[in-house]
């Protein structure tokens, strides 16, 4: 049994409850525990995932969050940092599922987070698992 750490931005409450729901059962289903810890925005997740695979505590990660574009250069920043960031951390290793929507407007949100729809908490959560059997079987 495989323990996974979800960390969540909970800049957007309503969408990341969506991405959470879709994420926890898919970990459930597959058999595996879960813990959740919260950080600010999306840019922290890569840093939060970092400090947690120092403790040993967890075996995969699942990285939630919504950025939505807004009137600045802000989105492009805070969409690809935290990309490149969890990028990163899966090319040294750690399996990763990346759930950070980025996404033009609300409307886009609610159809890739909703469970019933798109469910790309869900998805996340999934490679996560897929990564770790992969680094399982790779040895």
């Amino acid at each position: 049994m495989a323990r996974v750490l979800i960390v969540e931005a909970r800049f957007y409450a309503h969408l990341n409850d969506l991405l959470l729901e879709g994420a926890r059962a898919a970990i459930e289903a597959a058999g595996h525990q879960h813990e959740t810890i919260t950080v600010p925005g999306a840019l922290e997740i890569p840093g939060a995932v970092a400090m947690a695979a120092e403790t040993g505590r967890y075996d995969a990660f699942v990285g939630l969050g919504v950025v939505i574009r807004g009137e600045t250069y802000h989105f492009e920043i805070v969409s690809n940092e935290s990309a490149r960031g969890l990028m990163a951390l899966a090319m040294d290793g750690i399996p990763i599922g990346n759930g950070i929507l980025t996404v033009e407007n609300e409307a886009q949100a609610l159809t890739r987070a909703r469970p019933d729809e798109k469910d790309k908490g869900g998805e996340a959560a999934k490679a996560a698992l897929a990564m770790l059997a992969l680094k399982s079987r790779l040895g």
